[in-house]
């Protein structure tokens, strides 16, 4: 965990078919992590990326890949992820049976374990979890679907997940993906959160290192 506020781009917004030069774009225009959305068709309405996709992209950068699974039984597919070169990998809670058990896999495998939280989920679903995670993502839009608006309903949700985490001292990195741009991201930044996904916010925009500007001048 760390106090400093990380820029995790979404390849959900670049350019698939240039995906390589997207993602060295970015790293070189200041971003953090790479974040790569996994969606199935199933649990959400959309369907994305696989192993072979998150392999191409650690090829690419030498930062954190951070994967999000919006996936059913995600259990099942933990490893091929985590071979793939995945650095952190993130299952929802509306998605694990035994949601321990999964967290407890993912650190099995030498990956950093979160938790993923769709608008309507309670943080109280986390308490008894915190000790097994390290990176919890609340969503501030139903997932599925990259340039929707943010929600603004969903930051007295980010300020008691950061004080449940502060309370518990849990070294446990709070990140917030949905419809974050340089207008939204002061007010989820000052709610608690320290990692920002952004997708179209910087994949949107010709000149990466001004749009990941543009978010740390917002909450700067």
């Amino acid at each position: 965990m760390s106090s400093r506020v990380r820029i995790a781009p979404s390849i959900l917004s670049a350019d698939l078919g240039r995906l390589a030069e997207e993602v060295a774009a970015v790293e070189a225009a200041g971003a953090d992590w790479i974040h790569v959305d996994v969606m199935d068709g199933c649990f959400v309405p959309n369907i994305t990326f696989g192993p072979v996709v998150v392999e191409h992209v650690k090829r690419a950068t030498k930062l954190p890949v951070d994967v999000h699974l919006m996936i059913v039984e995600p259990e099942r597919h933990l490893a091929a992820f985590a071979d793939a070169g995945a650095d952190g990998i993130s299952v929802h809670v509306e998605a694990c049976r035994h949601l321990q058990r999964s967290l407890a896999a993912i650190r099995d495998l030498g990956k950093r374990a979160g938790a993923v939280l769709n608008p309507h989920t309670s943080e109280e679903s986390l308490r008894y979890v915190l000790a097994d995670l390290d990176l919890v993502l609340i969503m501030t839009v139903n997932p599925g679907f990259g340039g929707q608006d943010f929600m603004p309903a969903m930051l007295p949700k980010i300020r008691r997940l950061r004080a449940m985490i502060d309370a518990e001292k849990a070294p446990i990195d709070l990140e917030v993906d949905g419809g974050i741009a340089p207008e939204t991201a002061r007010a989820v930044v000052d709610a608690g959160a320290r990692v920002l996904v952004a997708g179209s916010a910087i994949f949107g925009e010709s000149d990466r290192a001004a749009a990941i500007g543009a978010l740390r001048k917002a909450f700067g």
